[in-house]
């Protein structure tokens, strides 16, 4: 049987990815890990939230498109 060591940084950087992939924002989750600031945690995490760069930007486009047409 081979044992294998899972670190508690490795299982606490899990947590955090899975919270912002479930779409938390950072002012969220960084009292809930003990940061003291969203800055820290968006130093460290900043790029797990490249797709919501990419989210709000197609949400930007479409409502340019939609102001375009009135």
């Amino acid at each position: 049987m081979i044992h294998s060591r899972v670190s508690f940084h490795a299982l606490r950087h899990s947590h955090v990815s899975a919270l912002i992939a479930a779409g938390l924002d950072v002012v969220t989750i960084s009292p809930h890990i003990g940061h003291a600031n969203p800055g820290v945690t968006l130093a460290v995490y900043a790029h797990l939230f490249a797709g919501a760069n990419k989210d709000a930007a197609a949400a930007l486009a479409i409502e340019a498109a939609m102001g375009a047409k009135r």
